[in-house]
């Protein structure tokens, strides 16, 4: 089925319902690339508090380009895929290097940025400068080929592409209707023809030209090769009290949560061996205070911990960053440890809206 009949549908729904969201309020590529970035495998509601506080802090280029790696990841805690905001700076030098301060206004310069690939490039040029290129994300490749019917794998890089060949031909003419056609199709996947349950195809504009949804088979797409199991790793986390302050670590910057701040842990050891364990860090517990459990997941590996919260002495020859109120809220912690860190805080008397 060609595609091209379904711009018109798609647009006229989308500017009727379209999600008031603040990054479609701008045609400024700094903060479309933004939202673009925040929104990579991370839900609309959890992006809508990170990005105002980002760009209130880092309004430009040129502010994100001479951020201090503290500062960035801690306006990034939570988020996670840290890699993504150092990217983002690393791009944001490239374009005060290479292209003296000016956004990039080509698909091509844009691809030619750190971290941002066909997808990311194909949104900011369209959304910024009204260029006839598409966006394939997740949310497209679900409806192209639930309209179609195609039983390709979309985890597959050439099926990934024919999709893409295939959008041009819904590619609007006008610069005014493609800064909206690629949002309009990454909404329509995001809110009709949703991931997880079953589509809304009654509300859907293009369900007399969907082939699933005509032949009841929406549930068959799109074909994807099942993920991978994840490694589980099991872990003790150690919430280290001495003086009133609690012990955290910087990771290497190679590897998973690369350089960012921690609480020591170790691979699961039973009660022995954390005393040991802690001994040949300079630590002597006075006091074990509670035990907590938690879980986090990452696309790989599955983190389970049980953490201790341990009254301790320090000989000064241990290698931990002692923190205080103040400084815990200058240093960024993966979201992996979100529940040890709200334990912290209660331990620091930090209030949440402080």
């Amino acid at each position: 089925m060609s595609l091209k009949k379904l711009t018109r549908p798609l647009l006229a729904w989308y500017r009727e319902n379209a999600r008031d969201l603040p990054w479609r309020h701008t045609e400024d590529p700094y903060r479309i690339w933004v939202s673009e970035i925040m929104l990579q495998q991370t839900r609309v509601a959890a992006v809508l508090g990170y990005y105002d506080r980002f760009l209130k802090e880092l309004p430009d280029v040129q502010s994100l380009a001479n951020a201090s790696e503290e500062r960035l990841l801690k306006l990034w805690e939570g988020l996670g895929y840290y890699s993504r905001v150092r990217n983002m700076q690393k791009a944001a030098v490239q374009i005060i290097e290479e292209f003296e301060g000016k956004f990039p206004r080509t698909y091509e310069e844009l691809l030619s940025l750190s971290g941002i690939g066909e997808y990311t490039a194909g949104a900011i040029a369209s959304a910024a400068y009204g260029v006839r290129v598409p966006a394939v994300d997740g949310n497209v490749l679900r409806v192209i080929s639930r309209l179609n019917e195609h039983d390709g794998d979309i985890t597959d890089p050439k099926v990934k592409k024919v999709f893409r060949e295939e959008m041009f031909s819904m590619l609007p003419e006008s610069a005014e209707d493609m800064r909206i056609f690629n949002q309009a199709m990454m909404e329509l996947g995001a809110t009709i023809c949703v991931p997880n349950g079953l589509p809304k195809c009654n509300d859907c504009p293009l369900r007399t030209y969907c082939k699933a949804c005509m032949n009841h088979t929406t549930d068959f797409y799109p074909v994807k090769s099942p993920k991978k199991s994840r490694r589980i790793e099991n872990k003790n986390v150690f919430m280290l009290v001495c003086d009133g302050k609690i012990a955290l670590r910087k990771r290497t910057e190679g590897g998973l949560l690369a350089g960012l701040w921690e609480f020591p842990n170790a691979p699961a050891m039973d009660d022995m061996e954390v005393y040991a364990y802690l001994k040949k860090q300079g630590l002597s517990v006075i006091e074990w205070k509670k035990q907590i459990s938690a879980k986090h997941i990452f696309t790989h590996v599955e983190w389970h911990m049980m953490g201790y919260v341990l009254q301790v002495t320090s000989d000064g020859t241990d290698d931990y960053v002692w923190a205080d109120m103040e400084l815990f809220m200058e240093l960024a912690l993966p979201s992996a440890f979100a529940r040890f860190t709200q334990e912290a805080k209660e331990l620091l008397g930090i209030n949440e809206n402080s």
